[in-house]
């Protein structure tokens, strides 16, 4: 049972090691800044290391709870932000935008749950 944690945790900062790094992108910074991100060229670089420490933190379990309140802090501003669905007039649009709100939305509650009870069992130490 202590390999499902560590899988677990794997699974779960999968997308924000995978992510993190295209925050460093001129393309990235251009789509979020296009969006209303304000100061994009500083935000969305400090957003790509806060997942990245914050997904290394927990796949490794080192310091869980802290990088489970990185993921949030990149979460909370990503989300309400970037995906924005109620502002869309296209409904095709809106019903992606609103898939990709409730996705970052579980995720935020997995972080927020991790804040309170730790890594679990094979971590390097929380």
């Amino acid at each position: 049972m202590k390999y499902f944690a560590l899988l677990g945790r794997i699974c779960y900062a999968a997308i924000f090691l995978m992510a993190g790094p295209n925050h460093f992108r001129a393309s990235t910074i251009a789509y979020a800044a296009s969006q209303g991100v304000p100061l994009a060229p500083f935000a969305v670089p400090v957003s790509g290391a806060l997942a990245i420490l914050g997904g290394l933190s927990i796949a490794l379990g080192f310091k869980a709870r802290w990088g489970a309140w990185l993921i949030a802090l990149f979460l909370i501003p990503v989300t309400l932000t970037m995906h924005r669905f109620w502002g869309l007039a296209d409904p095709q649009a809106a019903m992606v935008q609103q898939i990709m709100f409730m996705k970052n939305l579980s995720m935020l509650g997995a972080a927020l749950l991790m804040t309170q009870v730790g890594s679990g069992p094979l971590s390097v130490r929380d």
